[in-house]
């Protein structure tokens, strides 16, 4: 190893964390830090190659409830109900089977023409304007809106959860829990109704869902619900915006795709690649003593996958650092891999492609206002937020 081992938590990482997983990439690929504001070890991993063998590897675990004593003991164990994302098979492939059947890209065609009457109308108040801002304007209205009529939720009620979600993401411990809690709470609400007053909603579906003569109790169905709403909305809103700055980055690629948006869905995947939503997948918990990457690993240490440093590694894939619509090999690993890979996936897409599309269709002078130097990301080690994407419409 060679030069200072990088911070992983400073300012100037949040911002363009790129330079210190090339870093890490060729000097510490499975690297062992403290995670911040503890004593407890992580070992982050950044190769492409290593980052898809752990999160295929049977020797690690989701479930939080492997990982060592003095991770858990630090606070840093999940606070949602065990859901398919923190759940090892068999419990994992029996939810995923009861969960997924609605998720398939043939199923979600259905909520084709709801992310489009979404997509139109904060388009059409934007355009009286003039100007908006894409994260607080667009990106995170557009799935929270989406989202909260196929789940079946009340207009009122989806304001709320939006505003809630985005204080769950707001860095403040106190603030955080709250808002958690009420996520939670709006969860088991939701699903208490829908099961008093089925309808024609995703909720109800969920409900229904049989496989043979097994169907979800009610903790997996809240789990479910809660994830849906904070995996579902996050993501796709960080991507929307990450990837609309993205173009205005590379003018000639945002060019191209103006010129043809009939590529959009080969352009989504660049997107994930580029600055996908998600900077690390879950933590991994190794089962017991083993050796990775030439690291020996205690039983219960948490491995941490860096999917956009793998989606950067300059041995996968030619000119990482670059965005290129026209990579015809995007085999990326923003949206995960293996059996953990996002359930969500295809109602993502959808919504990034008809969103995306309708923003470069609607307003071909579509421009940064303000300096390029005042974009910035939220401090959060987690996913590529951007704080705000003021844009001048036309």
């Amino acid at each position: 190893m060679h030069g200072p081992s990088p911070v992983l938590h400073s300012p100037a990482y949040f911002q363009n964390p790129y330079p210190t997983w090339k870093w890490l990439r060729e000097n510490d690929p499975v690297h062992q830090f403290l995670f911040p504001g503890t004593d407890v070890p992580v070992w982050l991993v950044t190769r492409y190659d290593d980052v898809r063998a752990i999160l295929e590897d049977p020797r690690f675990s989701n479930d939080p409830d492997n990982a060592s004593r003095q991770f858990q003991d630090a606070g840093l164990g999940f606070s949602m109900l065990k859901t398919i994302i923190l759940s090892d098979p068999p419990d994992h492939t029996r939810l995923r089977k009861l969960a997924t059947k609605p998720f398939t890209p043939r199923n979600t065609e259905q909520w084709r023409s709801v992310t489009e009457d979404v997509v139109d109308g904060l388009l059409d108040e934007a355009a009286g304007r003039g100007e908006m801002d894409v994260v607080r304007d667009f990106a995170a209205i557009v799935p929270a809106e989406v989202l909260g009529r196929i789940l079946g939720v009340g207009m009122d009620r989806r304001k709320q959860v939006l505003a809630n979600l985005q204080e769950a993401f707001s860095g403040d411990p106190e603030r955080i829990r709250k808002a958690s809690e009420w996520l939670l709470d709006n969860a088991r609400e939701l699903v208490a109704y829908k099961r008093a007053n089925p309808g024609d909603d995703l909720t109800t579906q969920l409900i229904e869902a049989r496989e043979g003569g097994d169907r979800l109790d009610e903790t997996e169905l809240v789990a479910l619900v809660q994830q849906l709403v904070a995996a579902g909305i996050d993501t796709t809103q960080n991507l929307i915006a990450n990837a609309t700055l993205a173009l205005l980055d590379h003018p000639d690629q945002l060019a191209i795709l103006r010129e043809d948006t009939s590529i959009m869905p080969q352009a989504v995947e660049e997107f994930l690649r580029y600055d996908g939503a998600a900077v690390v997948s879950f933590m991994r918990f190794a089962m017991h003593d083993l050796e990775f990457g030439e690291v020996e690993l205690p039983a219960g240490a948490a491995v941490w996958p860096a999917l956009q440093s793998a989606n950067h590694d300059y041995d996968r894939f030619p000119e990482p650092d670059r965005l290129d619509l026209s990579r015809t090999d995007v085999r990326h690993v923003g949206m995960g891999h293996g059996l953990h890979n996002c359930m969500g996936a295809a109602l993502a897409r959808l919504e990034v492609r008809i969103a995306m599309s309708a923003l470069l269709s609607r307003f071909p002078g579509l421009a940064l206002a303000g300096s390029r130097s005042e974009v910035c990301y939220q401090p959060d080690m987690f996913v590529r937020r951007l704080k705000s994407l003021p844009v001048r419409l036309s």
